[in-house]
This record gives structure tokens, sequence and C-alpha cells, in this order.
């Protein structure tokens, strides 16, 4: 028996005798093959001496007891996952797991078939043993079909063994069950070593010459590992899978930086986070509709612009880098990193990278979704967190309409054919390129810059099609309006009706549409608007149903461009719904509601907790704001009828019976009045409320939804106010605001668990 090393990290494969690695794939010692007599002989004793109960990691058993009869082990298929310098291994779903194994056993060996997995969001080439990303570049991960398992003291979970080692394990197992003959002990050449003691105690020892220096007791040297065969003896948590069914579709875009919370997580880890509280909150709160069939899933798909900004196309990070000081170099590469996307998008020509890299994206993720769910005809949505949602809010404004795009050709490049694209280009030379590998301009849409360069095309001519390409391949006009320039700003009577409508004394033009929005503020030279960017506007390939702003500046970005209102009437030309969702103690996050009504201090909707109440220290403060307010009203209800009485002339004297019924009748209005009077009070304020309109951005509903913060949350609104805005990856409640809108314009009861 042999293993050989695995560069995926883990157990190793295996090998022939002279790779120096042990069965681990740690790295062996020059003379760990060749043990010294005295080494030899002392882990001989060791092992001969070896009982349950002479370690820790042993389990007790009954070796008297009658053993089953042999049974063929069932595998389970794991994925590898590497963080930073750990390596775990991830069991497939259930479902996923039973396709492979189900391909693995009834396919042909020698061809290579790929499974879909994960929701189709990953692909598994069999064959091969590995996981490919299907919408966004990752690094493949390793796959293995896995039968055995093993855990030392210290470690937390059981890891998986090499196929091949599972492999000779299970033929010694079989040999030990069939001849009811155990304590065999199984020799590799690497020095480990199997001992097979009974049924359910099977232990890993490693070779004295393989410790680490530092190990010195004996006890520890020796210290073996605990071995289970097949996934049902250990105690690990397999997912049940996903729903088929997709009913809705999320692009999630991400703020500033690269990392999206205070674990410095990708905008994919966090999506994936997010994706997974969504299913959870389906399973409880729409148990009966997924029963019968009318809720499958939600499908969240994250878009990824920092990485083109900062990536080689624009050399932005070189030339940032040239300037930047040498001291404190941590917190400067940090503000390079992060805070200067800020700075980027009111740059007109990172801005309009960062516009096009987002739409660009966007369309291509949903024209790969649709591709492999060619059946989808549910409705799609965005979300936007931070800087993402201004990116979003700036591009939904500057939609068009269907009836507002020209009819003809979908596309620009329909009308031209590859060949005449890249000798536009000057880049004829690699047609033969594209037409050996059979791609079109439909697939060349969906290439990345990664695929180009896998097919050996320079930078530089790939950047030159990676945007022509994503520039061209959308309706031809379907630009950002363009903005509306007064040129004599002195004589209104000379613009038409619909622009004297919006005309102001000092006019000011954008790129956005801000036909309904009133400024106030301008330039006297009608340029553009005060801190807003003039750029082309890409068109998205779909009508979003709703907008999402996760701890969003958008407020605060308006107001700093020169906009004091929001007209009630103005929507998103494709888009009719948007919530703007933020965190009370968010330093990043502003309101949107004051814009469009200014006149009324309305409190934002306060968002359910995901169990069905409110957190229990808001509860109370409800609770004593209540009660004082009730304490406040009732003395001073009864000091004004005591005041009353007292000043109240006398009248002559009246027989007793009328006497009584003239006070208690007087009391009695007086005592109606002051109740009449509060609740008058109270109702007028519940009318006004509601009788509020907060325009059409929302169809007429709320927009700004604020998060419950927790307990611990309130005692320093400061401490927590980083995490406040990075935290709503992984709320629950965030989630179930948004399934509860996708779901109720869908027709599906809510449901709301039972405590």
């Amino acid at each position: 028996m042999s293993s050989s090393p695995n560069e995926e990290g883990g157990l190793s494969q295996a090998a022939s005798n002279e790779n120096n690695q042990d069965l681990l794939g740690k790295p062996t010692q020059s003379g760990a093959k060749a043990n010294t007599p005295e080494e030899q002989v002392k882990l001989s004793r060791l092992l001969d001496e070896a009982s349950p109960t002479s370690t820790s990691s042993y389990e007790m058993v009954d070796e008297e007891s009658v053993p089953d009869p042999y049974k063929d082990v069932q595998p389970h298929w794991f994925f590898c996952r590497r963080a930073d310098d750990s390596t775990s291994w991830l069991p497939f779903s259930r479902e996923d797991s039973d396709k492979l194994e189900n391909t693995y056993t009834t396919g042909n060996p020698d061809e290579e078939v790929v499974i879909a997995v994960d929701g189709e969001r990953y692909d598994v080439h069999v064959k091969e043993r590995k996981r490919y990303a299907v919408y966004w570049e990752q690094g493949p991960t390793e796959v293995r079909r896995c039968t055995w398992f093993y855990k030392g003291d210290k470690d937390t979970r059981f890891m998986p063994y090499p196929e091949d080692f599972s492999k000779m394990l299970e033929e010694a197992f079989k040999d030990a069950v069939t001849s009811d003959q155990w304590k065999k002990k199984i020799d590799f050449p690497t020095g480990e070593t199997v001992i097979l003691h009974n049924p359910k105690l099977i232990m890993q020892y490693q070779p004295i010459g393989l410790q680490d220096d530092w190990i010195s007791s004996p006890s520890e040297q020796t210290r073996p590992r605990t071995v289970k065969r097949g996934v049902d003896s250990i105690s690990i948590d397999i997912p049940d899978g996903e729903p088929d069914q997709v009913d809705h579709l999320v692009f999630m875009v991400h703020g500033i930086g690269p990392a999206c919370d205070l674990r410095f997580r990708s905008i994919i880890q966090c999506v994936n986070d997010f994706r997974s509280a969504s299913l959870s909150l389906l399973a409880s709160h729409y148990k009966r509709a997924q029963q019968d069939g009318l809720v499958g899933r939600v499908e969240f798909l994250p878009v990824n612009w920092h990485s083109a900004l900062h990536g080689d196309a624009t050399g932005v990070d070189e030339d940032i880098q040239r300037i930047t000081l040498p001291s404190i170099s941590r917190l400067r590469h940090f503000t390079n990193d992060t805070l200067l996307d800020l700075f980027f998008y009111n740059s007109p020509t990172y801005c309009q990278t960062i516009v096009d890299t987002v739409a660009s994206e966007i369309n291509r993720l949903y024209a790969l979704f649709k591709q492999r769910h060619p059946d989808f005809n549910r409705a799609v949505s965005l979300v936007g967190h931070s800087l993402g949602s201004l990116i979003l809010f700036d591009l939904l404004t500057n939609q068009k309409t269907e009836s507002e795009v020209p009819s003809g050709n979908p596309s620009f490049l329909s009308s031209n054919t590859l060949e005449q694209i890249l000798t536009k280009l000057d880049l004829k030379q690699y047609l033969d390129i594209f037409e050996s590998e059979n791609l079109d301009l439909e697939s060349l849409s969906l290439c990345k810059d990664s695929d180009l360069k896998d097919l050996g095309i320079p930078l530089g001519p790939r950047k030159k099609i990676l945007n022509c390409i994503k520039r061209r391949w959308l309706p031809e006009d379907c630009k950002a309006a363009a903005t509306l320039q007064i040129h004599n700003a002195e004589d209104p009577g000379e613009l038409s009706p619909e622009q004297s409508r919006f005309y102001r004394a000092q006019s000011v033009t954008s790129a956005v549409d801000y036909e309904y929005f009133n400024v106030g503020i301008g330039q006297n030279n009608g340029g553009i608007a005060k801190g807003q960017v003039s750029i082309d506007y890409p068109q998205l390939a779909f009508q979003p149903q709703a907008f999402f702003a996760f701890g969003s500046p958008i407020g605060m970005f308006l107001t700093v461009r020169g906009l004091k209102r929001i007209d009630p009437n103005y929507t998103f030309p494709t888009c009719k719904s948007f919530y703007n969702i933020y965190h009370p103690y968010d330093p990043v996050a502003y309101r949107i509601e004051p814009m469009i009504v200014s006149e009324v201090d309305l409190e934002p909707m306060l968002i359910p907790h995901h169990k069905g109440r409110k957190r229990m220290h808001l509860e109370l403060k409800d609770s004593l704001t209540r009660m004082s307010m009730d304490l406040k009203n009732n003395v001073l209800g009864s000091l004004r009828t005591a005041w009353q009485s007292f000043a109240r002339i006398p009248v002559a004297a009246l027989p007793p019976v009328e006497e009584g019924e003239a006070s208690a009748d007087a009391n009695s209005q007086e005592a109606q009045g002051v109740c009449v009077e509060a609740e008058s009070s109270m109702n007028t304020e519940q009318t006004e409320e509601s009788e509020i309109k907060v325009g059409m951005l929302n169809g007429g509903r709320r927009i700004d939804y604020v998060l419950q913060e927790k307990p611990i949350e309130s005692f320093n609104e400061y401490l927590f106010a980083i995490q406040s805005h990075l935290c709503y990856w992984e709320s629950e409640d965030t989630a179930l605001l948004l399934l509860k809108d996708i779901y109720d314009k869908l027709g599906v009861a809510f449901e709301q668990p039972q405590q």
C-alpha cells in the first residue's frame, strides 16, 4: 500500500514509495521511511499494547457482541473549501450527492460528465473531480467520493480520506468482517499504521519519526486518530438541497471595497449567507405553501464591480500607489482600496467604468441565468448596499420605457457580423481564434476576461473586445435621456409647457433624469448640476420589479447634488417599487421620505422581527412611554375637571333630585368633553398619518424601513456603528422583508410561525 501528495490539502493520494509525504500530505523527514531499530521496537511495542482505554480517542465497545454481516458502504460526495490557511471539506446536499453517485456508477468512466449542483450555481466535472463556479470567477475546488473519515483529538470535525486510501481501508474492513478476524494491523509505505480493533473501533497511528519536533511526551507521540466508516457514523450536518423551482431572481450589488462585512468576506460569501437565510425563512414562514408546491426559492446572485475598477484595465491602483505616502501603510492601503471608491464614482472617467461594469455584469448574469433556466419567466429585483445602492439608483433613473426604445433590431451587434466588429476594432487577426471555438456574437457576449485570456488573446485586444461587446450589446439609442439645456433662462415664455412646468430661475441640467425633481439650486451657465457627473447610462435587459437599498447614502448624495425635494409623482421609468432599509445606528444610511413629504415629521416603518414580535427591550421602552403618556393625560384631565368644578358660579337651590341630575349631567358632559377631545386628537393624528402620501417611488406605499437594534447595541450606539452598516447580509429581518414583498405580489399567503 502506498500514498501520494495532494495539492488540494487534506490527505494525500496513493503513489509510489519514493514520495516523502505521509497520508495527510505532510512532508516527511529524510529518515522517516527507515526509522532506527530503537524507534521501530518502541512503536511496535506501543501498538501491541494499545487498548480501547489507552487514549481518550477510543470509544467503549462490546467486543464480544456478534458483528453485523458485511454491507457495502454508502458513499457521500464532498467538496473542498479553502479559506486563508485552513482547509475544510463540506458535504453536498443529499440530492446533489445522489446525482453525482448515480452518474459515477452508471456512466462511462472514460467520458467527462458535467453535473449542475448547488442550485445550478456550480458544475461538477465528475471524471476530473473538480467543482467550477458558473456565475462568478472562482478557482476550481476538489471533489471527493467519500466513504472513510478520520479525526484527531484536537480536530473539530471529521475529514475524508482520499478515494484510493478509502478503497484500501474498505477492502481490509471487508476481509475482517467476512473472516471475523480483527485486531488487524495495516502498514503503509509512508509509516502510518491503521489497526482494526473491531467493527466499531478503528484507529490510525502516526510513526514516531513523523511527529513534530516539539512533541516530547510518548503518549502524545503515539496518540491515534479515530477512523469512521460511512458518513452516517460521523456527526455532520448534510443540507437538504434547494427546490428546483425559482420564483424570483435578485441581483445584489456591493458597496465600497472588496470586503462586505467585518470578517472581510467577499460579496460572494455574503450573498451565500443571505441566500441560506432566505431558504430557512421560506421553510418556516411559507411552510404550507411549500408543501402545496406554490413556493420554490428565490435566487440571489452577486454583482462584483470592484475588481473591474481596480484591475489591470484601468491601472488606477498603480497611479494611486505612486502618489501614496509610505507612512501608516496599512491604513493608506485600506483607504485606497475602499474609501477612494466614493471619489471614483464622482469622477467622469471612473464613474462611467463603474456604471458600465454594473450594468454589463447584471445583463451577463441575467443572460446566463436564462440560458440555464430556459423556463424562467418570473420577475427580477435589484439590491444595492451602500454605494451600490446609489449606483443602482442613478442607473434606474436613466432607464428607458418600452415606448421610448426604438423599434427594430434590439441589438446593435445583430446588424453586424463578428468579422465586421473585429475589423472595426482593427483586431481581425483574431477572427480565426473565435471561429475555431465556434464563438458567435451572442456567445462572445457571455465570455469573461479569463475566457479570452485562455484563448491566448493579449490584455489590450481582449479589453477592447469586451468593452465593445458590453457597450454595444444593447439598443443603440437606449442611453440616458439628454439633459434639458435651457439656453435662455431669462425668457421662460419661449419654453414649452412641459419645460415651463419644471422651469427654475437658475436652471440646471443633469445626466440623471430628474424631470420630477425640484432642485432649486443651480449654476448660471446651465451646466451640469453640482456634484453630478455626466455619463452615458447603459440599459438593463429587463425591467426590475423592485429595488431594495441597504444602508444607503442616496438621500445624502441627492442633497449634496442640490436636490431639495422629490416630486411625489416621480417614479423610476421601469421599476415601480423602492425600499430604503437601514439600521438605526448606521452612520452611512439616510432617509428618503423627508425629501418627498417635508411638511410632516413621519417616523420610518419598523421592520418586524422575523419571529413575529418586537425585541423585548423595544417593547419595554414602548410600554414605559405609553404608561407615562397615559399617566400624564389622566393627571391633566383630573386637574382640568377639578379646576372647572372649583371655578363654577353657584346657582339657586333646586330640588335634590333635579340638582343631582343636573350635576351628574354637567359632570358627565365635562368628562365626555375631555375624553372626546383626547380621542379626537388621537384620531386626528392617525387620520393625518394615514392620509399622508409618500410619493409613487414605491407605488404610494412607505419607503423608509428601519431595523430593530439588538439589546446589546442599544447600550452604546457608537460602538456598533460600523457593524450596523455591515449587518444587512446576515439580517433575517431584512431577508424576510424582501421575501414578503416578493410573495405578496405572487399572491402567496404569509404564515407567522408558532413560537
